[in-house]
């Protein structure tokens, strides 16, 4: 989810070939934070730039990217939700859908670096989607599991309903932590390159928060024990880095705040 009005690459006003747009933005791409999952740094970053390249080339702006963005996503989780997701081939291409979503969410940030910045609507727009996706992503998997056969208990019908209160938390605590950060001066570190292996460690645990990986879930779609178990370990795995991650950005946020009012004084 990078911000729509991110600066780096230089302006381009007309169009230009993919494969210099590729160029500009590798040269202007920033350096992922140590927190960053395996799956957002090595797959989705680089599949947004891609898709920001040909966009580009296509005469599209950052809002239009967001849009195919939303339309690519719902048409997904409507796969979902009608149930129709029962064959390796339907899962396969609910995951394909979501997958290109995810990637265009990446896409219109970069997009907007060849475009010489974003606007603030632009980012509203981008966030907004990405809050009603956060949510809405559990619920269809609510409904499919409701209304296909197959599930071992109802009482499976709980698991997505808490996935869906914990990553909506997740996704707000994540959102307003980034901007209180950048209110009180809290400086967000980057991994340098030649990342460390406690780096690796540390965002290979992290890849049950990624979206991206639950994108990828979705093609067991099909196998329905196979896909509860993966489903509830990424759950658990979100549950775990949420409760240790809220209790230590709101330490991080009051004593930044504190720190504050003293130099103000």
């Amino acid at each position: 989810m990078t911000p729509p009005h991110v600066t780096g690459a230089p302006v381009l006003d007309e169009p230009t070939s993919v494969l210099d747009n590729l160029r500009r933005l590798a040269a202007a791409q920033k350096p992922a934070t140590p927190g960053s999952p395996p799956y957002s740094v090595l797959v989705n970053r680089r599949l947004g730039r891609l898709l920001a390249a040909v966009a580009h080339r296509l005469g599209l702006t950052p809002n239009q990217v967001t849009a195919l963005s939303a339309v690519a996503t719902a048409a997904g989780l409507a796969l979902i939700a009608l149930g129709t997701a029962t064959t390796p081939f339907a899962g396969l291409g609910v995951a394909a859908l979501l997958v290109l979503g995810y990637g265009l969410d990446a896409a219109d940030g970069q997009l907007a670096r060849l475009r010489g910045g974003g606007s603030p609507a632009g980012e509203w727009l981008d966030h907004v989607v990405d809050a009603f996706k956060a949510t809405a992503v559990h619920l269809v998997v609510l409904i499919h599991l409701y209304r296909v056969e197959g599930t071992p208990s109802v009482t499976w019908l709980l698991l997505p309903l808490a996935y869906a209160l914990v990553d909506s938390a997740l996704f707000f605590a994540t959102w307003i932590t980034e901007r209180l950060r950048q209110e009180v001066g809290i400086a967000v570190r980057t991994a340098p390159a030649g990342t460390s292996w406690r780096t690796w460690v540390r965002r290979v645990l992290l890849l049950p928060t990624d979206y991206g990986v639950l994108t990828l879930v979705m093609i067991a779609l099909p196998f329905r024990t196979a896909f509860l178990v993966l489903y509830a370990a990424m759950f658990l795995g979100t549950a775990a880095f949420t409760a240790a991650a809220l209790p230590m950005w709101f330490r991080q946020i009051s004593q930044a705040g504190q720190i504050s009012r003293v130099l103000m004084s």
